[in-house]
């Protein structure tokens, strides 16, 4: 084990792909799609609850979520590790544009797109 757990989980997901002769399925394409179908099945489980149910889910329910939160987070691992995306040093790219996209002067307590400011 490294001192890097996105690389170890993406090893770990790597060989059990290889011992199952996946690596073929996992092209970009279908990763992406199998994500967006598993964050679909994610959002199911909010479907139709008021906001203080989904913060108050039940301990199946939040189960239920965990799991579906879990094959999300394969899918998006499985993805940067065929595509060569360091999603750490992505996601700290992404909140550098954003903090210059929302400055907190600007944007606290509004939900505006950064065109509309």
């Amino acid at each position: 084990m490294s001192n890097n757990p996105i690389r170890d989980l993406s090893d770990k997901l790597r060989q059990f792909a290889r011992e199952r002769d996946w690596e073929q399925f996992h092209t970009p394409k279908n990763l992406a799609t199998a994500l967006v179908v598993e964050a679909a099945e994610l959002a199911e489980h909010f479907q139709w609850l008021r906001g203080e149910e989904s913060a108050n889910l039940t301990e199946e329910k939040f189960k239920q979520v965990a799991m579906e939160m879990g094959d999300v987070f394969i899918y998006l691992i499985r993805l940067a590790d065929i595509l060569g995306v360091d999603l750490i040093a992505a996601a700290e790219e992404k909140m550098s544009l954003n903090a210059a996209r929302y400055p907190a002067d600007k944007v606290r307590g509004k939900a505006l797109k950064y065109k509309d400011l």
